[in-house]
């Protein structure tokens, strides 16, 4: 039986344990608190408590059986979390290892078209923690010989989650900035990707996981509100917005991310190529 240890179960595993679950695959996920794990068990998977803090025995057994793992659980300062307490624990049961990363290793690109041969150049902390992680997965694949793929991916949309979610809750905000423009994915697209990627012989390190479209997030909002038949959020420019630390850095990044290697080594054809599909799709979800 192929087992699945998602290090990190959130809205992003959750979508790719669900597919390969009811598949008869087995499925272990892990949360930071034992809250966390209480809620992975109400999935009917197996949980265990993980904060990367000290090694877990249940973590360990766990790493004996699995066949696939997918982190998703950011690094910090110290690096990867699994890696940190149990790199000595990955058995040769392990197939396939998929790192979940994002597109902001890459950094500013003042809105040029970036693929996985662009020199990354992270910005953010969070960002230089990624592309960190990703160096540490990909040499340890060299050295063990265990299939490892980073997928680095965009902003992530989908049902429960994104701009419908905003404008439904009356917190949407359109920031407006000449020639800014976000990356996105929808997480279904996601699990496509990983489904695929298990499927086909190795052939890529790295796959960017973006759709075919970067857009000004002021016409996704917009957009999104047409679809619930609500008024467009109110434009706010961002020289004046008020805006956390951490939003601000998202603005200070500009690129258009390159899907092209995905499709062509996996002959992947998204279900949601643009915002406009995503978003029409979880709106009707929300009119049934």
């Amino acid at each position: 039986m192929n087992t699945l240890l998602c290090i990190g179960l959130g809205y992003t595993a959750q979508v790719f344990a669900a597919r390969v679950a009811a598949e008869g695959w087995r499925v272990i996920g892990t949360a930071k608190s034992d809250d966390g794990a209480a809620r992975i068990a109400t999935h009917g998977y197996d949980a265990i408590a993980f904060d990367g803090t000290a090694p877990s025995e249940a973590l360990r057994t766990a790493l004996a059986t699995a066949t696939h793992i997918l982190v998703s659980a950011p690094p910090d300062a110290a690096g990867d979390p699994l890696l940190r307490q149990h790199a000595g624990d990955l058995s040769q049961t392990v197939s396939w290892v998929g790192y979940l990363s994002t597109v902001g290793v890459y950094g500013d690109h003042g809105g040029a078209w970036v693929d996985e041969t662009t020199t990354p150049k992270p910005v953010s902390t969070r960002s230089r923690w990624r592309l960190a992680a990703e160096q540490a997965w990909l040499d340890l694949a060299k050295r063990t010989g265990i299939r490892t793929e980073i997928f680095r991916l965009a902003g992530i949309y989908g049902p429960g989650r994104g701009p419908l979610e905003s404008v439904r809750n009356g917190t949407a905000r359109a920031i407006v900035k000449p020639g800014q423009v976000f990356n996105r994915v929808h997480v279904e697209d996601i699990a496509n990707v990983l489904a695929a990627a298990i499927a086909s012989p190795a052939a890529h390190d790295i796959y960017n996981v973006a759709d075919d479209e970067p857009a000004p997030p002021q016409d996704v909002l917009a957009y999104a509100a047409t679809l619930l038949a609500l008024p467009a959020p109110p434009s706010v420019d961002f020289a004046t917005a008020d805006l956390t630390p951490m939003a601000r850095s998202f603005y200070s990044e500009r690129k258009r991310i390159s899907n092209a290697r995905l499709k062509q080594a996996l002959g992947l054809t998204l279900a949601y190529p643009t915002y406009r599909d995503g978003l029409a799709h979880d709106a009707a979800l929300l009119r049934a």
